[in-house]
């Protein structure tokens, strides 16, 4: 009987975005199973393309609508009869595609590496027998008694309030083997040269300093890892893995932890998905963790989901939190969203009652001074951008250990102007700002990077530029002055520093570079709070105060966290560490105006027509007032941006809709005339979810 294969091109065409039925050839039947790549004929056969195999059925099996009167066309060749595309990873990819209304080659593209020949051969070659280590299960520390446990093992969701401080991790104790009876066995019959050699024990990892909420996830996914179901956990950057990956190595053996991040090898990351394929395993790493492979999943989790590092940047566009969403669903997973300071997005589960809120159970808080708050007995110096109390315990806390300075901006200051008419100073490339990365250095441009050697103001035509405003080098130039004999550092993202010693010293760095410390710092500035805060969007309040607050959980337990010059609301919850009451606020209002996450949107972009052909199409689906269409900028002209805004229950509806539409304008694009083979630019182009426009509020 003729077998059929049912594949899906690895094209981001989204009108061949759904399965293609080719025969398979009989020399590959045996190894033509879901998952393998394959190359088919496309039209006439004188083009190939990939594609995945996702299944493999019968001619009688084939559903009525796939009849086909023709003879249908062979599969060409099979590229590797080894199974990277695994049945859960195709329905994610193709559920994600569907409620961006995008095309899910381009969602397999972000899940699934090139293909990588000797990790191919290496797996093929594996033991099938081999057993990897097993895991001893401890206790979810820092929440009550088995709290997080029990989420897990129940397949629940919840939204945890991280612990705000280092915590110190150590192993399980292993359970003793209990001893076998004497009675059993008779020594006399025994044979000293039948004895094994006695063999070290493992070794038991030295307990290891690691941030709060790395401790919370590393011991849930061993809870997880021990019942052998596997663990997917994402976070934001490399920084972040790097801390993870310690916390689990102390409960985890090597063998049963995988990377997927950004800084692998196309063959690293083959190697990993093959292994996340093979036994449960903790998958871990930045946006790619999120699609891991895991016939087996118990839990899902993410640190810091506010984070923009999370915001993909390639089509379809989907955060990862919104994959994490559509996966626990799919799979039934237990999902854990930490962090700090929680995002909209997650305090609008938790008011739905979709997320459990769990928190610390008695749990030392920073102690934010907010010094705004603070009486004038200083004068005129507690106007100063560090005020004297602040100089005070900073001063005191060196003596002991790393004094921890967060500021906003990196180089020398945040801008250069004309010495003679003030003038600030753009790049002559790309219109950006110029910036001094150290004192006397040349002018380099803050977006491009381009020199600009000789720079002559276009305004009174003077060559000398002065600094305005204090970045990180210059702050810590100035604290090198006021602590002699004390260690400077400065972190940010042109020198990158993982961790510093636990000896006295000032580590001046920019947002989301804070180095580690064994144990924590001892003290925390906050600077610059006035100017984080002026940048103008709909996330900026809780982006900020995401960023403080995970800077104020590098501080020790007890240390003084002083938040220079800001005051109301936001310098309240920091004091009081009530870090939800600003997400309830702020959700609140983007309910009065119809902002996400209140509501989903999607952005379209193209030309006036078809922009306004797409909205027409909507017809009678429930969307709230449609802003534009209003022109933009675009490589090309005419091009025109209207963003719809419609609730979350009808976003299949409106997603397929407007696939519907970007289907029916791309099949008639035409050819650019003038022979390349070139076609026009798409008439239009739908993002839902898009966060951009609304960051230009």
């Amino acid at each position: 009987m003729a077998t059929v294969a049912r594949v899906v091109l690895d094209s981001p065409l989204p009108q061949l975005d759904r399965l293609f039925d080719y025969r398979v050839p009989a020399e590959i039947e045996d190894d033509c199973v879901p998952g393998v790549r394959v190359r088919v004929p496309l039209r006439s056969g004188a083009r190939m393309t990939d594609a995945y195999v996702v299944e493999v059925v019968s001619v009688d099996a084939l559903s009525p609508e796939h009849d086909f009167p023709g003879e249908l066309s062979a599969i060409e060749e099979l590229v590797s009869p080894v199974p990277v595309l695994a049945p859960e990873v195709w329905q994610l990819a193709r559920a994600v595609a569907d409620r961006a209304a995008g095309v899910a080659s381009d969602v397999l593209r972000l899940a699934v590496p090139t293909r990588q020949v000797r990790p191919e051969k290496a797996w093929l070659a594996r033991d099938t027998a081999y057993v990897p280590p097993s895991v001893t299960a401890g206790a979810v520390e820092g929440y009550g008694d088995a709290v997080i446990e029990s989420v897990v093992d129940a397949g629940g969701r919840a939204a945890v309030s991280a612990i705000p401080h280092p915590v110190l991790l150590s192993a399980p104790t292993p359970v003793a083997a209990e001893p076998e009876d004497p009675a059993e066995e008779d020594p006399a019959n025994e044979d000293p040269a039948d004895e094994d050699p006695p063999t070290d024990a493992t070794a038991t990892p030295d307990p290891t300093w690691v941030p709060g909420w790395a401790a919370t996830l590393a011991q849930a996914a061993a809870h997880t890892l021990a019942g052998e179901r596997s663990a997917v956990i994402a976070v934001p950057d490399f920084r972040d893995v790097a801390d993870l990956e310690r916390a689990l190595l102390v409960l985890v053996p090597a063998e049963r932890v995988v990377r997927f991040d950004a800084k692998q090898t196309n063959g690293q990351r083959a190697r990993a998905l093959l292994t996340a394929r093979t036994h449960p395993v903790v998958a871990i790493g930045s946006r790619a963790a999120v699609y891991a492979p895991a016939s087996d999943l118990g839990l899902i989790a993410l640190w810091d989901d506010g984070d923009p590092s999370f915001a993909e940047q390639r089509a379809p566009y989907v955060h990862t939190r919104d994959v994490a969403l559509v996966r626990t669903s799919q799979s039934g997973a237990a999902l854990l969203m930490i962090s700090h300071a929680r995002s909209t997005d997650v305090q609008r589960l938790v008011e739905l009652g979709w997320l459990q809120e769990i928190g610390p159970h008695r749990a030392r808080v920073p102690k934010v001074v907010p010094t705004a708050h603070q009486t004038n007995a200083d004068g005129y110096a507690a106007q100063a951008r560090i005020p004297s109390s602040a100089w005070r315990a900073a001063r005191e806390a060196s003596h002991d250990g790393p004094v921890l300075v967060q500021v906003s901006n990196p180089g020398f200051g945040t801008g250069l102007v004309c010495t003679q008419c003030g003038e600030r100073a753009h790049c002559r490339v790309c219109g950006g700002p110029l910036g001094s990365p150290h004192a006397g250095s040349t002018p380099q441009c803050r977006f491009c990077g381009a020199l600009a050697a000789g720079y002559r103001c276009p305004t009174c035509g003077n060559g000398k530029l002065k600094p305005v405003g204090q970045g990180a080098q210059r702050t810590a130039d100035e604290l090198g002055r006021a602590f002699p004999n004390t260690r400077i550092v400065v972190a940010d993202g042109s020198r990158p520093i993982d961790a510093v010693p636990a000896r006295p010293a000032v580590v001046v760095a920019t947002r989301g570079a804070e180095p580690d410390v064994a144990g924590g710092y001892a003290c925390v500035l906050l600077l610059d709070g006035e100017r984080m805060l002026a940048r103008e969007g709909l996330r900026v309040q809780e982006d900020v105060l995401r960023i403080w607050a995970n800077a104020a959980a590098k501080g020790a337990p007890g240390a003084p966290v002083y938040l220079v010059g800001i005051g109301g609301k936001l310098a309240n919850a920091m004091a009081l560490w009530r870090l939800d009451v600003p997400a309830h606020e702020e959700l609140t209002d983007r309910r009065e105006l119809f902002f996400p996450p209140a509501v989903r949107v999607a952005t379209l972009s193209g030309t006036d027509e078809a922009v306004t052909g797409a909205i027409e199409a909507l017809g009678d689906a429930p969307v709230g007032p449609v802003l534009g269409p209003v022109p933009v900028d675009d490589p090309t002209p005419g091009t025109v941006r209207a963003i719809v805004r419609f609730p979350y229950g009808h976003g299949t509806e409106v997603a397929a809709t407007l696939k519907a539409e970007v289907i029916r304008r791309s099949s008639t694009r035409r050819v650019v005339k003038g022979g390349t083979k070139r076609r026009a630019a798409p008439a239009l182009r739908v993002r839902m979810d898009d966060a951009e426009p609304f960051s230009e509020v």
